[in-house]
């Protein structure tokens, strides 16, 4: 993408993203239209739906040659990342946004033939915006985020994992392995939502964050985000990921990417 379109759609995004969060928060208190889809724990409510439309409206008037990528239905059919592809999450966090009123994001990942170009991570009720463009770093608001540090060991690390792959019967991923993760970590973290877990990552208060079920829209944005402060970013298993699929995720800062995932990560057949 031409360096100076990719900054014109960059700061499209980043004044529809605020106008979408300022939407949100005026009816943060409003009653709640609440459904589920695939489980009675994956929750989508009315503010989902309207947010991706939203931006499926802006996104078709000002660049009509573009695709969305979306959760909630508003987006293209899409089978292969040719041309430029916004991923967008409308509200990452829905339980938090349903249960809690905070906790919650927006996500726009921007790809071009597939290559990240533009990542927006946006905490609605702090307010608080993390941005990147592909070479240029990142930043939350105005503030550039330093590069992740890169000695700090494993041993004294804290980890966003979902505890629950910890259990004997859960299908993805060898239990044993992620108990001994637990043990050998300072700490763990589960935020309720993958993309402010990405953010964090970005920013440095967390060191890495592992999942067994992603969809792309849940890290296409913090993706761009991780690695453009220095971080690593694929399947759980070290291979890449799969912009159309659910995956596998391993997001960490560069020196404990292959322990986690060589030592830790028996993935199960």
């Amino acid at each position: 993408m031409d360096k100076t379109f990719r900054n014109e759609v960059f700061g499209q995004a980043c004044s529809w993203i605020k106008e979408a969060g300022d939407t949100i928060r005026a009816k943060i208190d409003a009653p709640r239209s609440i459904e589920t889809k695939s489980n009675p724990n994956d929750l989508v409510t009315e503010m989902d739906q309207e947010t991706e439309q939203f931006f499926a409206e802006k996104i078709k008037k000002a660049y009509p040659e573009h695709f969305l990528l979306g959760e909630e239905g508003f987006g293209d059919e899409i089978e292969e990342l040719q041309g430029t592809v916004w991923v967008v999450d409308p509200i990452d966090g829905t339980m938090n946004f349903v249960h809690q009123k905070r906790n919650f994001a927006i996500s726009i990942g921007i790809y071009h033939d597939g290559v990240g170009e533009i990542g927006l991570i946006y905490d609605v009720m702090d307010d608080a915006l993390y941005t990147a463009k592909r070479g240029e770093g990142a930043y939350k608001n105005d503030h550039k985020l330093p590069q992740l540090s890169k000695e700090r060991p494993l041993e004294q690390s804290i980890l966003a994992l979902n505890t629950s792959w910890m259990v004997p019967e859960n299908p993805h991923v060898d239990h044993e392995g992620m108990q001994r993760l637990v043990k050998k970590l300072r700490s763990t973290r589960s935020y309720g939502s993958a993309a402010l877990e990405f953010a964090y990552v970005a920013e440095g208060i967390l060191d890495g964050y592992l999942t067994m079920t992603l969809m792309p829209w849940d890290y296409a944005a913090g993706a761009i985000l991780v690695e453009e402060v220095g971080g690593t970013v694929s399947r759980a298993d070290k291979g890449d990921l799969d912009l159309l699929n659910q995956t596998t995720v391993l997001a960490s800062r560069a020196n404990i990417y292959d322990e986690i995932s060589d030592e830790y990560v028996q993935l199960k057949k």
